[in-house]
């Protein structure tokens, strides 16, 4: 069948899958947003659904006024003998750990340390072994694939750590998943860094610390030879491998859609998408050719793809998954009954590397449309388009001194400005977005009478522009030094054409 990518949609990145009991797991990377480590579940490869976090319990993790793109870097999710494992990076503190469960829809335990330097750690269960990998430094002080065995019961290294792999040649050595596949170890990584560059790369040996040799032909996937009039998809890379119930090999992957044909930027982040596998005298191959499109051909037997990603807070309590909180959790701040969200205002606010009041969802597509009725006594409560506290555009309601208005504003680095007030008499308003690939519209609704407010371009929130390693979230945020509440009603988000 014919698989449309990104098969999960919006900011999802670094991408780890798993196999357990005839269905399919995900992990992605999580940093500055809490809870930590999104979690999805598939019956087909092809279609997703969020089932939850693994980093839920605020003693779990470190996030306090972790800078944006810090914190929690990329996963590795692994299934054996009845457990999951998800180890991963809070880069913040350099620590690599790992946490498991024996349900996958409860609770995780408490983290278990390794002492090994480097981010984006892996496991491999190779019968009564077990192999830690992540990357780091060799004694000549280059780049490298380090690894060790540990003591899955105590994090204990059981080896000392030694460098296995220097790579390709690329720049910016990441992503090691090790995997023992019928006489062969597989090491494959990241090479290029996670823009433009982006590859994947792999070698193979007979012993799991090597030594490796080299794929003749790699990069075995990449899409960073192709413009934007070629394929908006690039930044392809940082995968992980699946073998089906049939035995085909599959890989997911990170990349993300490059806003237009001309414009090499991108907002939504970076997310996940897939791609066929295939085997020949003990090698594979990647893709097509290579290459990750839009639309691939796998052998794969969904009745259907289903991409919907929109919102409706009637039917999204805050126990649905998908909400995501900035650093810590201040769960007195957030109350839900009967379709409104209420939030308590604090006096931090959103251009702080901090905790101010905010619930969001990942933007999944270019082409959107918000509605939400904002109503309350706070004084400032509204929705943010965020991509961290130096960029993001916001849409309020605004109240002091018994005055009250609709106010837009944007914030691009070191540049703030409010684009445009308008008094009103209510302290309630229906505010509007609509957006495509490369414009934000704002709108508001008082007394039946829609006014236009003004735009904003999606590129000052991409990366190329922010920087970082996130993608837009839209979030309701409220700010009241003197703790008032906002209320939130009717929000409807529809999320493509």
């Amino acid at each position: 069948m014919k698989i449309q990518n990104p098969i999960i949609r919006g900011f999802y990145p670094d991408p780890s899958i798993c196999k357990a009991e005839g269905k399919y797991y995900l992990a992605a990377s999580s940093f500055q947003f809490f809870p930590g480590v999104p979690i999805f579940e598939s019956e087909d490869l092809v279609n997703w659904r969020q089932i939850g976090y693994c980093l839920t319990r605020t003693n779990q993790v470190e996030l306090h006024q972790v800078p944006s793109s810090g914190g929690v870097f990329a996963p590795t999710l692994r299934y054996h003998d009845g457990t999951f494992y998800m180890v991963t990076n809070n880069n913040t503190f350099g620590k690599n750990f790992y946490l498991s469960t024996n349900d996958i829809y409860g609770e995780w335990s408490e983290p278990i340390f390794v002492d090994q330097e480097g981010i984006d750690p892996s496991l491999l269960f190779d019968g009564d072994k077990v192999y830690f990998t992540s990357n780091g430094m060799d004694k000549d002080n280059k780049p490298c694939i380090l690894q060790c065995e540990i003591d899955i019961r105590t994090g204990e290294k059981l080896t000392e750590s030694i460098s296995v792999w220097g790579g390709s040649g690329g720049r910016y050595l990441e992503s090691p998943h090790l995997y023992h596949i019928g006489d062969w170890y597989y090491l494959m990584v990241a090479e290029g860094g996670t823009e433009y560059g982006h590859m994947v790369t792999y070698a193979r040996s007979k012993e799991p610390f090597g030594p490796f040799e080299d794929y003749a032909k790699n990069p075995v996937m990449t899409n960073r030879n192709l413009g934007g009039n070629q394929n908006p998809i690039q930044g392809i890379g940082h995968g992980d491998l699946i073998e089906d119930e049939k035995g085909d090999y599959f890989m997911v992957c990170l990349g993300f859609r490059q806003s237009g044909e001309w414009q090499p930027y991108h907002h939504l982040g970076r997310e996940v998408f897939l791609a066929p596998v295939y085997w020949e005298n003990g090698w594979f191959t990647a893709g097509d050719n290579g290459v990750v499109n839009e639309w691939m051909e796998m052998n794969l037997t969904a009745k259907e793809q289903k991409l919907d990603y929109d919102v409706d807070l009637a039917q999204m309590d805050l126990s649905h998954p998908r909400w995501r909180y900035l650093r810590d959790y201040h769960k007195e701040n957030y109350e839900y009954e009967a379709g409104v969200m209420k939030l308590r205002g604090t006096a931090l606010t959103l251009e702080e590397a901090d905790t101010p009041t905010f619930i969001g969802v990942h933007q999944s597509e270019f082409d959107t449309s918000l509605k939400v009725m904002v109503s309350g006594e706070a004084a400032e409560a509204g929705i943010t388009f965020y991509m961290d506290e130096s960029e993001h555009y916001d849409l309020a309601l605004v109240q002091e001194n018994g005055d009250k208005k609709v106010m837009l504003r944007v914030k691009v680095g070191d540049a703030q400005a409010v684009l445009k007030t308008m008094d009103i008499v209510k302290n309630e308003v229906q505010l509007e977005v609509e957006s495509t690939a490369s414009e934000y519209y704002f709108y508001c609704q008082t007394s039946g009478e829609r006014t236009y407010l003004g735009k904003a371009r999606t590129k000052y929130l991409s990366s190329e522009v922010a920087g970082g390693f996130t993608g837009v979230v839209m979030g309701m945020y409220a700010i009241d030094a003197a703790g008032k509440w906002a209320e939130f009603k009717d929000l409807s988000w529809k999320q493509g054409k």
